[in-house]
């Protein structure tokens, strides 16, 4: 067992070297051809079977419970008949079509076991569409769709399995009894799903308030919860794959505040999941493809029948699942169109229902179905062979084979992924930097005299983390030349204002002035603006003749110290004066607000520096503590604005998560540094 599991993580490993290699072709093909190489390498070394239950427990459970607590909720509720009409209706029509099918191109096979063949090829598998789903951008509506199918129809298609091969077995076959015990199974998983996913919830909650927030136990008992919720199903005698999906969902649901031990958490969490639905599922599609060589080789080396025959059932099988699928998409959109009473052109229907034909392929839960048929069965007329059991599960593994690769290829052709997703990705990009100058022209509106200095602080950071994301990112930058111009003007029309009113020296006003023309010179280009300088320079001359006979009368006795004095004076009112305005004008502001941030940054900072000693030890402790106070505030805007971009649709599911997990470290950073 420990060969095997080497064996396995090793080949996962290659298969993700490889993928790098050869991106054309899809990580679940490779890995299937990683399997092959694998069973021919080590057969006869070491011996690799496939436990249908163990699989689904070992493998199957956990990947289903990650994807289901993952999946969008509220998009699975808004398209909760569809996806059930596709998870139950469309199983049961591919049993029926198949079955009929399968049992006119070779009579060899009885009916009940042809059903059999149809039940294990009706669910979509999960981890291949979700394989699929990367590397082509299907709509949203449609992946919603695919993805709750892929959760919730292993049921059905375990249920019909299981009642076909009882036919085959018993010779008898109750529909009555078997759409009972379907809803009995399904229904009865729904509901211990919720109640056991919602006890655990309670359970957690409840050790956390009393205050054992131990991560390593809250992470082992999420790993622990699927297999165990899987096993309480099987014992229930109902679906355990519907009991672990419904479980899932429900823990997912359980509220959650923003302490740093959830932080802590959710980080560990996310990170010990993201390696093991990797390892999970790469070692899913190696194990399928040991199994293959197995699965094909007896009935391709029969006599009995051509391999161009079976070559051709296989095609025919698809062609029906396929067809049977396409045309329960058309049906399905149409009924959607008529309820929304919307107007869609016939082509667009037919290239959704293309997509949702395709993307819907199969996987190694209909291989673990079909491998779990009976060796033998008990007639009348005594213990005999399951008919043709070797050929039911050869065409399963070439329908399988078919669909993945009609999948790899073509799904990304009709759903192509460059283009969107680039331009989704620029749209993260753009709403990322929004997001942080939200932040910042909240934390703005939060300051004020007592928190001004701790929250100039933490605008500066965010100020900081924007121009590196920007750098990154290459985004384009606006330049703060024409603001900083601005503000200039608005300086020595405050300054030139307080001279009228006499509310300050005119000498010291003017040296002043003088400075902010400097930096004004300096600044400007341009033989425009050169002389709409010059033109400024000669009314502030005119305006010093104007009170040169005051600035006679001064007392001889006042010096330099005092000259600098009055002019720090004039400046510190200049600067309030300009933050204020600058604060007042940042939410009706054209400009970008980390521009108007930093200048007002910078005004606080000459502010401070012009006031008053050196602070004490306790001013030094108190701002420490505004400093904590305002850092936490700006993470939990961020997380404000996060969550609302993401409702409002500007940001993706997958950007808003890696944000949110970026705020946590810095909550878990600020809190281990108290």
């Amino acid at each position: 067992m420990l060969e095997l599991a080497l064996v396995l993580l090793t080949a996962v490993l290659v298969s993700a070297v490889l993928d790098q290699v050869i991106p054309r072709v899809s990580l679940p093909l490779i890995q299937i051809a990683c399997g092959v190489l694998v069973s021919i390498i080590v057969q006869g070394q070491i011996e690799i079977t496939l436990n249908p239950e163990l699989f689904l427990v070992l493998f199957i459970a956990p990947l289903l419970f990650h994807e289901a607590r993952v999946a969008d909720k509220v998009a699975l509720w808004h398209n909760r008949s569809t996806m059930l009409s596709y998870a139950i209706g469309l199983v049961v029509a591919i049993v029926l079509a198949v079955g009929f099918a399968v049992n006119a191109l070779v009579p060899s096979i009885p009916l009940a076991a042809a059903f059999a063949l149809g039940a294990a090829l009706g669910p979509t598998d999960p981890i291949a569409v979700a394989s699929v789903s990367e590397s082509a951008d299907i709509p949203a509506r449609q992946q919603t769709t695919l993805q709750g199918e892929s959760l919730l129809n292993d049921a059905s298609g375990i249920v019909s399995f299981e009642f076909a091969v009882a036919a085959v077995v018993t010779g008898s076959f109750s529909a009555l009894d078997a759409v009972g015990n379907f809803f009995v199974d399904f229904l009865g998983a729904l509901l211990a799903g919720i109640l056991l996913g919602a006890l655990l919830a309670y359970l957690t909650s409840k050790v956390r308030d009393l205050g054992l927030e131990n991560t390593t136990f809250h992470v082992l008992l999420e790993l622990v919860t699927p297999f165990g919720a899987y096993l309480i199903g099987e014992l229930l005698h109902v679906s355990g794959v519907i009991m672990v999906v419904a479980c899932g969902i429900t823990m997912s649901l359980a509220p959650r505040d923003f302490r740093p031990a959830l932080s802590r958490m959710s980080i560990v969490s996310t990170s010990v999941w993201q390696v093991l639905t990797f390892a999970f599922n790469g070692a899913v599609f190696v194990m399928m493809g040991t199994q293959l060589p197995r699965a094909l080789t007896s009935t391709w080396l029969d006599t009995n029948t051509s391999n161009l025959q079976l070559i051709v059932y296989i095609v025919i099988i698809t062609a029906i699942m396929h067809g049977i699928r396409f045309l329960w998409t058309l049906a399905s959109d149409a009924l959607l169109m008529h309820r929304k009473d919307e107007r869609i052109s016939l082509v667009k229907r037919l290239h959704s229902a293309a997509i949702m034909t395709f993307a819907g392929s199969k996987g190694a839960i209909t291989l673990a179905i079909m491998f779990s048929l009976p060796l033998y069965v008990t007639t009348d007329s005594g213990v005999q062979s399951f008919p043709q059991r070797d050929l039911l599960i050869f065409l399963a593994s070439g329908v399988i084979l078919l669909s993945l690769l009609l999948a790899s290829f073509l799904v990304p052709v009709l759903a192509p992924r460059e283009d969107d997703i680039s331009k989704s990705r620029e749209r993260d990009i753009e709403t990322k930097a929004d997001i942080l100058r939200r932040v910042i022209e909240r934390l703005t509106a939060h300051q004020t005299p007592e928190n001004r200095r701790a929250y100039s602080v933490v605008i500066s950071r965010y100020n900081d983390r924007l121009e590196r994301f920007k750098e990154e990112e290459d985004l384009e930058d606006e330049s703060d030349i024409e603001l900083r111009l601005r503000v200039l003007e608005w300086e020595q029309e405050y300054v030139l204002d307080l001279i009228e009113k006499d509310e300050v020296p005119p000498l010291e006003a003017y040296q002043y002035i003088s400075r902010i023309a400097h930096i004004e010179s300096m600044l400007k280009h341009g033989k425009n603006r050169r002389i709409a300088f010059g033109r400024w320079v000669r009314r502030a001359r005119t305006l010093v003749r104007k009170y040169w006979n005051k600035l006679r009368g001064r007392k001889r006795g006042e010096g330099p110290r005092t000259t600098g004095r009055i002019i720090r004076e004039i400046q510190l009112r200049t600067d309030v004066y300009i933050i204020e305005r600058l604060k007042n004008e940042m939410p009706e502001s054209d400009l970008q607000s980390e521009k108007i941030s930093q200048l007002i940054n910078e005004y606080e900072r000459t502010v401070f520096l012009l006031r008053g000693p050196a602070p004490s030890i306790t001013a030094i402790t108190r701002n420490a503590d505004l400093d904590l106070e305002a850092t936490r505030m700006g993470l939990l805007i961020e997380l404000e604005e996060i969550q609302a971009a993401y409702e409002e649709g500007r940001l993706s599911r997958a950007a808003a998560r890696t944000m949110r997990e970026g705020v946590y470290v810095m909550q878990l950073d600020i809190e281990d540094y108290v």
